[in-house]
């Protein structure tokens, strides 16, 4: 974790150690710029599906809120009648020759955390491969009701071809706008200006940063992750953020999470004014095949819906993890944008 902090600390701004890479981020320029040219004249080859596929993806490498977008997108197709399936590398997951398939209830050790709670909240099938044309093939083979695909990740997968290209930015933006390694871009914040939506990911009241050379997108919006209640790990049991703020005034309250940026959990109950005695910052995907919660001295943990579906097997009534949705600044979003694309 200290690491990763540090690293991430450099990526904010154009710094020594950001200079001292900056010779290696000239190479990831003229490879990913290489890999596009490859495309672009047919020299390598990219599948159609048959049916619509939206991307969404990332340029700033690790977590900016992509899974959220993803649940949204779903439960808006779902509602407009439609029969969405979803791709995911499965982050952790080596799933073998062939993707691995599911819907519902599925083991994160098998699909990856972020495919297993996408299809709990939205009972969408999966399919999980690092190979997206693979899985997207395999997901209508096995589900052949799909009527459109959602890809969590694969912006630059360029062998999936897409209708939709939807790229998900948190309050870091573009960083300090240079490609890895001197900076945190698997692209160059000037591809923003191709893709169909941007969607800001922040804190409720921040506004968007502008991303070094992003050019304008097509639409841009804001979306901000809206708290729900808490939820028993082990059951069904339902406490309002209210309930945890009165307890947390006289009982010891931690938090712990393990995405990309644990601060912006324990910035949220903060904001909803639990106290916390403790709060525990665990690397992203991290697996919990053994407990981290025994050394804590709490009367409640906090934890994460990512987390919680990698925690139903540990044993331990202190936790609740918080269900959040996303809302965004347009309120014709998404319905309005998966319109034009449905239709064609």
């Amino acid at each position: 974790m200290k690491l990763h902090a540090f690293v991430h600390r450099h990526w904010l701004r154009r710094d020594w150690l950001a200079c001292l890479l900056y010779p290696l981020s000239l190479l990831t320029a003229l490879a990913v710029a290489g890999k596009r040219q490859a495309y672009r004249h047919g020299w390598r080859f990219s599948w159609r599906a048959p049916v619509p596929v939206i991307i969404v993806g990332n340029l700033y490498v690790g977590g900016t809120g992509k899974t959220p977008v993803v649940i949204a997108l779903v439960q808006a197709l779902q509602a407009q009648g439609y029969h969405p399936g979803v791709i995911s590398r499965g982050y952790g997951v080596e799933p073998g020759a062939l993707p691995r398939t599911g819907r519902g209830a599925l083991a994160p050790a098998d699909f990856g955390d972020e495919p297993a709670l996408i299809s709990q909240k939205t009972h969408a099938p999966v399919s999980v491969h690092p190979l997206r044309v693979l899985a997207a093939r395999t997901l209508l083979q096995a589900f052949p009701d799909t009527d459109i695909i959602v890809s969590d990740d694969g912006l630059q997968h360029l062998a999936l071809q897409r209708d939709l290209e939807i790229v998900v930015q948190d309050e870091r933006g573009s960083g300090n706008g240079w490609l890895l390694p001197a900076g945190p871009l698997r692209e160059p914040a000037s591809r923003l200006a191709q893709v169909d939506v941007v969607i800001d990911n922040l804190p409720p009241g921040q506004q968007p940063a502008h991303s070094r050379h992003a050019g304008s997108a097509p639409h841009r919006i804001v979306m901000h992750l809206q708290p729900g209640d808490f939820i028993h790990v082990q059951g069904a049991a339902r406490r309002t953020l209210a309930d945890l703020a009165t307890q947390s005034a006289s009982a010891r309250v931690a938090a712990v999470a393990g995405i990309g940026q644990p601060s912006r959990f324990f910035d949220t109950l903060s904001r909803h004014d639990i106290r916390l005695a403790q709060t525990v910052a665990l690397p992203d995907h991290y697996p919990y095949s053994e407990s981290p919660f025994l050394d804590i001295d709490a009367d409640l943990i906090l934890i994460t819906a990512k987390d919680a579906v990698k925690c139903r097997h540990i044993e331990d009534p202190r936790l609740w993890y918080l269900d959040v949705d996303a809302r965004f600044s347009d309120p014709a979003f998404p319905q309005d944008l998966l319109q034009k694309i449905v239709i064609h």
